[in-house]
């Protein structure tokens, strides 16, 4: 379990504990988070923990590892983690391009991964895919929009589907207008009014990012043309995407906003079973609502559908510089408007290529991160002037 810290790593631990009978946990990781780690390790009886930050591993004494736990750090201790030979399957769930290495590593290995790192997707899609194709095991979605889409197509072959919809809540600031939302601070934009998540995941969705980066990750899992993925808003979070064949047939996945519904899919993958998980209650259902996206005053979500149009490098470029952008929103040094703006500016100014190398994509992110930086200083010296 990669990034078991983290609000998909809980959720996929409560899965995994209703399901003793069918999962056992072999391994975490985080990355800083020592002590909560350790409380995971220690009620899971995980065999060994991993920390990325060798700072934050080298304060932990041998005492305080659980019995018959063992301790991985460093840099390479993801990587030795998922290639063990115990381990029968990945979750990938640390946030943004850090998370590419582990699921990497683990379809090199050979092992199955249930993806909710959608940046893996976002940054190198094609590499990705072909080496999971090469390896011959599966990438299991498990953001509910694409394993609704993975539900969904069981419905008929693939070359039969026309077209898939991802759902959107419309975030905290659904119906906005781009003037109101000028002085939105971090405290009114992480309010998600259906989903609780991590900080950076909470303003993707408020800018409707978190909605593109979505729509790249589904034009590579699911192998389709970027003109085949539309997006509608449902703010009561209870479709979780459409897919459409040729017939006109729609299949749709619904369910209460819980992910663990769409991680124990992944993890039990074909069975379905009984898990913890509420059910609709149909006694109370009234009505479910849909809206179109406004690209104008979320212009996040225009700059996705071009990105997975384009491919090449442009996935790499929009993810790192979004990454940071948020990154600079939290700390008060950029405006809620300027995350898209700085996003694009990256976009406009890179070196274009069509098929990187995941070195060339690793370079991307670096350059497409200070770009950022640059930009930010240079916007706030600017203001500060005036």
């Amino acid at each position: 379990m990669l990034g078991s810290t983290g609000s998909i790593g809980v959720s996929t631990l409560d899965v995994i504990e209703s399901l003793p009978e069918k999962l056992e946990v072999f391994g975490l990781c985080a990355h800083r988070k020592v002590k909560e780690l350790l409380e995971q390790a220690k009620k899971h009886k995980a065999k060994f923990i991993a920390i990325t930050d060798a700072e934050s591993a080298a304060k932990i004494k041998s005492s305080e590892l659980p019995q018959g736990c063992q301790l991985l750090s460093g840099a390479d201790a993801v990587i030795k983690l998922v290639q063990m030979a115990e381990v029968d399957m990945v979750v990938s769930a640390i946030v943004g391009a850090a998370g590419i290495e582990g699921t990497w590593a683990a379809l090199e290995a050979g092992k199955p991964v249930g993806l909710a790192n959608k940046e893996t997707l976002v940054v190198a899609g094609p590499l990705v895919m072909e080496l999971a194709r090469k390896k011959g095991v599966a990438i299991l979605p498990i953001d509910s929009e694409h394993s609704a889409i993975f539900q969904a197509m069981q419905s008929g072959p693939k070359e039969s589907i026309t077209k898939i919809v991802l759902t959107g809540s419309g975030g905290p600031f659904r119906g906005k207008k781009a003037f109101q939302l000028e002085q939105v601070t971090a405290e009114e934009a992480l309010k998600h009014p259906t989903w609780q998540m991590g900080p950076k995941i909470s303003i993707d969705s408020a800018t409707l990012m978190n909605k593109a980066l979505e729509v790249i990750e589904a034009r590579w899992l699911f192998d389709l043309d970027a003109s085949q993925i539309e997006v509608i808003l449902h703010p009561e979070s209870m479709i979780h995407s459409f897919v459409e064949f040729a017939d006109g047939s729609v299949m749709a996945q619904a369910s209460p906003p819980d992910m663990r519904l769409p991680i124990q899919y992944a993890l039990t993958y074909p069975e379905r079973v009984p898990g913890p998980t509420r059910k609709l209650d149909w006694q109370s259902l009234k009505a479910w609502h849909f809206e179109q996206p406004d690209l104008e005053t979320f212009p996040a979500l225009k700059i996705g559908l071009e990105v997975a149009r384009m491919g090449g490098t442009c996935g790499a470029v929009l993810n790192a510089a979004n990454e940071v952008a948020v990154e600079r929103f939290l700390k008060g040094e950029l405006a809620f408007l300027d995350i898209a703006k700085a996003a694009r500016t990256a976009l406009d100014h890179h070196n274009f290529s069509p098929t990187p190398s995941l070195a060339d994509l690793f370079q991307c992110d670096r350059w497409a991160r200070q770009e950022i930086i640059r930009w930010t200083s240079k916007k706030n010296q600017t203001v500060q002037a005036l």
